[in-house]
């Protein structure tokens, strides 16, 4: 078997450079050359998943099949590779505590004392090499988060310093992303920072052997020479990261400068057959060349940051580019909605979105949304907790019974349409306790679901505690909500919608986690199709 090869991608200067962008994109051209890659992200906080994280400090929680709560980078990987990823591809500070603490109550250190190195060092290598170890790939990016000269990242730079030592000569190497700014003052872009920020990596024993260089204005050949020169590197491996209008565009920048070549030639690699990338511009041209516009509406909590629902934003480009339309994804904040603005707050959106969420804040808001789309015949879609706010609205405005509401807003209300299951109303730890990762569906024929999957079992990923309360189902199908989509081990509602309306679907689970380039997620791309035909109207 052919030793796997691994690339690490550390950043410097500033945090939210783009190293996932440029992991994936790098990735994608290995990919598309007939390497067999992966990345995985090593997250330096303490957190021991993304899971209890507040968006706004985050980004949103990315999900995987198998259940892992994960960094939004990971959905960048999917999006660009289309291949699945797990829990061993996202590790954080502590997740490696916790295990070697663990190992350590159990006594497998001997009694040894247990010290950063070697204990974590080598928790962390062992973790960096999981992936590469089940000979199902040959290549494997690991993207360092944080910034080079960090307290928290210095466990993982040192284990990056020992594992290409140890894997020896062209089995290693490491991209450096920093940043080269233009100083409007001066009229010129700046290198220092790269050069103190490559130090500073050089200080801790790491050698880059690529830089990469985000920059708002083109490099200049001698300015690539200077780089070259100062951080220690060869001039065909500084290459430009200049800003591009959409991030699907990178791997073709990073192409045109060769970013996959020189990592070959450092990992002593054929280049093999030239990259072929004809279905992913064939996409980009769509993305770019729209023949129809739309405006939906985002009706979530978290609007004003967009990484919060950066997986359904990513969505909707997908969707957009299947359909050649442009999607202006309007956002409108759930708690400034009611019933006596909403009119003026919709007008001019073809397709309303109810976002995913937790918590009471916004509640009545998003009710009102979906009450405003199911009356107005607006094409409607709501997302795990937006499904369930559609389930309240129904039943308090079409059933009658005004109390009906979630267990998780109102313990006390007389009408639990959307209740905890049993299981969960004992447990008081919040972190990975609720339904996760990939479930089954069975859809059932003659409905939207069915028309839109054209499948009748599907699996798609979940993330949410609260669920459609069975006890209501009879009343709400007969009242025409329907449940086209059903768990077939535990019996709960997946999927409902009202037949008599354009376009009125709720889903329990999350489908933008599972749009990729390749395969843009059906829902997403009928919900397009629905906005585009209604505006036509």
């Amino acid at each position: 078997m052919n030793q796997t090869k691994y690339i690490f991608v550390t950043g410097g200067v500033t945090s939210s450079l783009g190293k996932g962008i440029i992991a994936a994109s790098l990735a994608k051209l290995l990919q598309a050359r007939g390497y067999r890659t992966t990345i995985q992200k090593f997250d330096p906080y303490i957190n021991v998943d993304p899971g209890t994280l507040n968006p706004y400090e985050h980004g949103e929680c990315y999900v995987t099949d198998d259940g892992a709560e994960t960094d939004l980078d990971l959905g960048h990987y999917e999006r660009f590779l289309n291949v699945p990823t797990s829990q061993a591809n996202n590790v954080t500070t502590g997740r490696v505590y916790l295990s070697v603490i663990e190992k350590e109550r159990r006594g497998e250190f001997l009694g040894k004392t247990v010290q950063v190195v070697p204990h974590i060092t080598n928790e962390i290598k062992d973790r960096m090499q999981l992936l590469g170890n089940t000979g199902e790939f040959d290549i494997v990016i690991t993207e360092i988060g944080g910034t080079v000269g960090d307290i928290e990242s210095l466990p993982y730079i040192e284990s990056v310093r020992q594992l290409v030592w140890e894997l020896g000569e062209n089995n290693g190497i490491v991209i450096h992303l920093t940043l080269v700014p233009f100083l409007a003052a001066a009229g010129e872009l700046k290198t220092k920072p790269t050069q103190h920020s490559v130090k500073t990596l050089m200080e801790s024993g790491i050698k880059a052997d690529i830089l990469v260089c985000r920059t708002e204005h083109e490099l200049s050949d001698e300015l690539r020479q200077k780089l070259a020169l100062f951080c220690n590197v060869k001039r065909e491996a500084v290459i430009q990261s200049i800003d591009a209008s959409t991030i699907y565009e990178v791997p073709n920048l990073m192409l045109e400068e060769g970013l996959d070549i020189v990592a070959l030639k450092k990992l002593d690699l054929p280049k093999k057959a030239t990259p072929d990338l004809k279905n992913w511009n064939v996409f980009l041209h769509r993305l770019k060349n729209p023949k129809h516009i739309v405006n939906i509406g985002l009706i979530g909590k978290y609007v004003e940051l967009q990484d919060s629902y950066k997986s359904i934003l990513e969505a909707f480009i997908h969707a957009g580019a299947a359909n050649e339309t442009k999607v202006n994804v309007v956002s409108v904040h759930s708690e400034y909605i009611d019933a006596s603005n909403v009119a003026q707050k919709f007008e001019g959106l073809d397709g309303i979105l109810v976002a995913p969420g937790f918590g009471e804040r916004g509640i009545e808001g998003k009710i009102e949304a979906v009450r405003y789309a199911r009356e107005n015949n607006i094409p409607f879609f709501g997302i795990c907790l937006g499904m369930q706010m559609a389930v309240i609205e129904y039943s308090r405005n079409v059933l009658g019974l005004s109390d009906a509401n979630s267990t998780e807003m109102n313990m006390g209300t007389s009408h639990p349409v959307i209740d905890l299951m049993e299981e969960q109303k004992t447990i008081t730890d919040k972190g990975g306790t609720m339904r996760l990762g990939a479930w089954k569906c069975d859809i059932k024929e003659n409905t939207l679901a069915h028309k839109i999957y054209k499948n009748v079992t599907i699996l798609e990923r979940h993330r949410h505690r609260y669920e459609f309360n069975g006890e209501y189902l009879e009343k709400l199908e007969n009242a025409g909500l329907k449940a086209s989509g059903i768990n077939p081990d535990t019996g709960l509602v997946e999927i409902i919608e009202i037949e008599k309306h354009p376009f009125f679907i709720g889903v329990q689970y999350h489908p933008e986690y599972k749009s990729t380039v390749a395969n843009p997620h059906p829902l997403f791309v009928n919900f397009v199709a629905a906005t585009v035909k209604a505006k036509q109207k």
